[in-house]
């Protein structure tokens, strides 16, 4: 009884959104048996209503909002890769041969005095 004075108490725009909320989420839930995976469009949808919900309500519904920020972090983690460049870059062909050929040279010299 309390959860439906407290329904009359909210204004139009604020049920609206819910409905839609709602009727997205059911509707993701009937396109697929098993656990739902929504695809980005969906995400997206769900993300930018929810904006639009009261904090209470936000809780309790199939996106949390801890679930809308794990996707952010995956979308920023795999759009904003660098590559990762293992070791040193590679030297020139002509500095890898005047090296070869003074090793080869002074054999008695070693690594150091080489370098």
């Amino acid at each position: 009884m309390f959860g439906w004075l407290v329904l009359l108490g909210r204004d139009e725009a604020t049920k609206d959104v819910e409905i839609m909320v709602l009727r997205h989420e059911a509707a993701l839930l009937r396109r697929q048996v098993t656990r739902p995976k929504p695809d980005r469009a969906d995400r997206a949808i769900l993300a930018a209503l929810s904006r639009l919900l009261p904090p209470g309500l936000r809780a309790h519904r199939l996106v949390r909002p801890g679930t809308l920020l794990a996707w952010h972090r995956r979308m920023v983690r795999r759009r904003w890769t660098y590559p990762h460049q293992a070791g040193r870059p590679r030297m020139s062909e002509e500095i890898r041969e005047l090296v070869v050929r003074l090793a080869r040279e002074n054999p008695s010299w070693g690594y150091r005095r080489v370098q």
